[in-house]
């Protein structure tokens, strides 16, 4: 399995960044799929996770600004972040897995918000 994302940047508070990821492997662990972050200095937490139905989950902080979406014949997965603030500054890691998306990640890309 591989996953590879994409469309990560600087962006100002309050602007929307969208992230893809490619997925390419064993369709199996494409069954749930997620993003996940990592900020300097914090542990790693998951974003927003989907599952091949469609149905999804979000973390508190950032329910409701976030979207994340998936298209199954062409394997991706996407994260729509909208209203953007400093704290979602992170690098943002694409999974996925069986059962939870949590087997397998991408390498990574760097979201960063600043004025």
């Amino acid at each position: 399995v591989q996953l590879v994302e994409s469309g990560g940047g600087l962006v100002q508070p309050g602007e929307s960044l969208r992230l893809s990821c490619a997925a390419s492997g064993s369709d199996f662990f494409f069954n749930a799929m997620g993003w996940y972050r990592q900020a300097p200095g914090k542990q790693r937490e998951m974003v927003a996770g989907i599952i091949r139905n469609g149905v999804t989950n979000y973390s508190d902080s950032v329910k409701g600004r976030f979207t994340i979406s998936r298209d199954n014949a062409k394997n991706m997965v996407y994260l729509q972040m909208n209203s953007l603030k400093p704290e979602d500054t992170a690098v943002y890691y694409c999974t996925s897995g069986l059962v939870t998306p949590d087997q397998y990640w991408g390498q990574g890309t760097q979201v960063t918000v600043s004025s």
